[in-house]
């Protein structure tokens, strides 16, 4: 799949992610109250909240810090409520931006997302805009050095569990499923002892931009300051980093 070529410096990526790490576990904290708040918090009978706890561990987050939250958002006291809105835009050159948050004021969040596109030099659309040239599939992303099965035997067992597609990039194995494949093989896998650098249902672009120095430049600082935002849960994009 293109657009996923952001494994190739792998090093650079984890060393992002763990200067993040603390605001990070702070939004999966609200990712698993909001999938507690949805269905239980007994993970057996809530395939979201399954999906949650796997997208946590892909993150590093200890079991106990898991199982503290989803105790917490199953506390009576918790009355809490989050809303899930999707917002779309543009970045430099025209690249397409989907950014999903978890509000307990939308007003608010509109108008924090509203500026970090401003601020960054992106525009802000309506509803629809883009999200055409994305399609949601599964993604689960295995680093090459930490697999225990060999290229040939991970892709035939992939692909006979259903996944759409099987990539093997410089450092990482990606599997790509339909959303409702995406828990069944991901278990799968998960049985077999693999651990993931990444794991969830995403929004995955058809068609990706190349950006020129300056226009890179540009996106990063977009990106960084969507994440910054304490109501932002993910963000997609069409740019080929």
């Amino acid at each position: 799949m293109s657009g996923h070529s952001k494994w190739n410096n792998i090093q650079a990526r984890k060393g992002k992610v763990d200067a993040a790490r603390g605001k990070i576990f702070t939004k999966l904290g609200r990712e698993l109250l909001v999938a507690v708040k949805a269905g239980g918090p007994d993970p057996a009978g809530n395939s979201k909240l399954k999906d949650v706890i796997a997208k946590c561990k892909a993150a590093n987050m200890p079991n106990d810090t898991i199982k503290n939250a989803i105790k917490k958002a199953s506390g009576e006291g918790n009355t809490a409520t989050y809303e899930e809105i999707t917002y779309e835009g543009y970045g430099p050159n025209g690249v397409a931006i989907i950014v999903e948050a978890s509000t307990d004021n939308k007003n608010r969040t509109a108008a924090e997302v509203r500026h970090a596109f401003d601020k960054a030099g992106g525009n802000l659309g309506t509803t629809g805009c883009v999200s055409y040239m994305f399609s949601q599939k599964g993604v689960i992303v295995i680093e090459k050095e930490n697999c225990p099965i060999s290229e040939d035997d991970l892709m035939m067992q992939v692909l006979e569990l259903g996944a759409e597609d099987f990539t093997a990039e410089e450092n990482v194995y990606e599997i790509i499923t339909a959303p409702s494949d995406f828990s069944a093989i991901r278990e799968e896998l998960e049985k077999q002892g693999l651990e993931f650098l990444e794991a969830e249902v995403q929004m995955v672009p058809s068609t990706t931009v190349a950006l020129d120095e300056k226009g890179a430049e540009k996106m990063e600082k977009l990106i960084d300051r969507l994440n910054d935002l304490d109501d932002v849960m993910n963000v997609y994009h069409n740019w080929e980093e």
